[in-house]
């Protein structure tokens, strides 16, 4: 029996049939992907609804991973209290690591809202956005979404090893500080994310210099 809760099943699949409808119904019937009016299509879209879009991402799938891990990390760690109450007061630092992702990923949505600029209009005559814009709103895009999953997968990471370090120190205390230093090499994955969509953004620049 197909299991439903499948990526595959929920979002693989769909994604893909969308995907391929929608470059058979638009641009020239005649091709079966007709490049130059997918081209059209972008460069007419408005830079500012790229840039808002990766600056939401960044925010929530930072959050989302943060949220993550600290679900796991938490009902690990109070389920095993239970029986070592002992675990309590030291494995309290996954979940700070936990919520660290979601600061990271507040943090870039700052700087990169700090790089929209005011309102440019798209030329009148052929209704396209100049070059400069069309780059910066794709760079905020960019760097919102690598941030964003980084600290997904980030959040992810480090509360399933926070989760089998409250377990394990349940067991055997010995190993407490062995699995935190996996844990800490498992939170700089998210620093990776935050520096690259600062570089990535970092010459944004919505117009030529006048």
């Amino acid at each position: 029996m197909t299991d439903l809760t499948h990526p595959t099943v929920w979002f693989y699949i769909p994604v893909t049939l969308s995907w391929i409808v929608f470059i058979i119904a638009v641009g020239d019937p005649k091709r079966f992907i007709d490049w130059p009016w997918l081209w059209l299509l972008f460069r007419n879209m408005s830079p500012y609804f790229w840039g808002a879009l990766g600056t939401g991402l960044c925010v929530g799938m930072s959050i989302l991973g943060a949220a993550w891990g600290i679900f796991a990390t938490g009902s690990s760690l109070l389920g095993a209290a239970t029986r070592a109450p002992r675990i309590t007061s030291k494995n309290l630092i996954s979940i700070i690591f936990c919520e660290a992702v979601a600061i990271y990923g507040v943090i870039v949505t700052i700087i990169l809202q700090t790089k929209m600029a005011d309102r440019i209009d798209p030329d009148p005559k052929t209704g396209l956005y100049d070059m400069y814009a069309i780059y910066s709103g794709y760079s905020i895009f960019g760097a919102g979404l690598t941030c964003g999953f980084s600290n997904l997968v980030c959040g992810m990471c480090v509360g399933i090893v926070g989760s089998s370090c409250a377990l394990s120190d349940a067991q055997n205390a010995t190993l407490f500080v062995k699995i935190l230093v996996v844990e800490i090499f498992g939170s700089a994955l998210g620093l990776f994310g935050v520096i690259v969509g600062i570089i990535m953004s970092g010459n944004v620049k919505w117009a030529a210099a006048a």
